[in-house]
């Protein structure tokens, strides 16, 4: 048995009995940045905290504090206080408006690649016990097909795809589906990939942005991926994220708050189109050491 199995194992070991109720998991990315990608994120657990769900949002956007600048809080600590400093998962867990946690990457996803067996069997084991504080963990990546960035991605057991119509945010859509498809690793049958078309001026704009990746996605990756929903570019939406506001806690009777209503709707009720396959943080933080390994 070799280094890399031995220590899958001891993470299996000490994680299994914290996964008896396990936290839906969706990630959120994009393939540039400028979509409304962490918008779409902060917005989507607003509509989730309305439903009575524990939400925690996981900032994996290294380049960017959208999360926190948004919600208005600043964090006293983040993930690399968890693995560096001892601090607890609830200790770096800051909260936001309507109860909703966020905890700050802090040390980047590249960096756990670096971690000791130790800290990486702390991590998990401390990440399972999110299990315990939240219904939905949503992860919020950063934009492109970095390395760090596909990585977590394929290793997520749901993925939401935010694009915008523009040619420029298509093209880059279909590059980081092109890039996962083809990376022989990556989980296909086992990942639900979803869309969003942000900031679209009509349902025929929205449904186009849709059809366009989807035909390109099934001719030439052989793939599937799923319409969750559209939201229109409206201007108490660009009022909000200028003034770095939540739209759906501002305006919650606006038209693009309503439309993220709606995308939680359609996240939580399709059942029809999940996939069987379950991975939750603990499996996804599995998945993404196991990928590290491969290379």
């Amino acid at each position: 048995m070799d280094q890399a199995e031995q220590l899958r194992n001891a993470i299996k070991l000490r994680s299994e009995e914290l996964q008896k109720k396990e936290a839906r998991v969706l990630t959120i990315t994009s393939g540039k940045g400028g979509v409304g990608k962490s918008n779409v994120a902060v917005n989507m657990a607003v509509w989730l905290s309305r439903m009575g769900k524990r939400v925690v949002i996981f900032d994996a956007d290294l380049g960017l504090a959208n999360v926190e600048v948004m919600f208005g809080a600043v964090p006293q600590y983040n993930l690399s206080d968890l693995v560096y400093k001892g601090k607890s998962i609830r200790e770096i867990i800051t909260k936001g408006p309507r109860n909703i946690g966020f905890i700050s990457g802090g040390l980047g996803i590249a960096g756990l690649s670096d971690l000791s067996k130790d800290q990486i069997v702390y991590l998990v084991h401390s990440l399972a016990e999110l299990n315990e504080i939240a219904d939905f963990i949503i992860v919020d990546t950063g934009a492109g097909i970095s390395d760090s960035v596909l990585e977590f991605v394929m290793a997520s057991p749901e993925i939401l795809l935010v694009s915008t119509p523009e040619p420029s945010s298509l093209t880059d859509a279909y590059s980081l589906l092109k890039a996962l498809y083809r990376n022989p690793i990556f989980p296909k049958n086992e990942t639900k990939i979803s869309v969003v078309a942000n900031k679209v001026n009509s349902i025929e704009e929205g449904d186009a942005v849709f059809s366009k990746l989807d035909a390109v996605v099934s001719q030439f990756l052989k793939g599937r991926i799923h319409f969750l929903g559209m939201v229109p570019q409206d201007q108490e939406m660009d009022n909000a994220v200028r003034n770095q506001k939540v739209i759906s806690l501002e305006k919650p009777t606006a038209s693009s708050s309503k439309a993220f209503q709606v995308l939680v709707n359609n996240y939580m009720f399709n059942e029809n189109e999940r996939i069987p396959i379950h991975r939750g943080i603990v499996q996804l933080m599995i998945h993404f050491l196991s990928r590290k390994d491969s290379y």
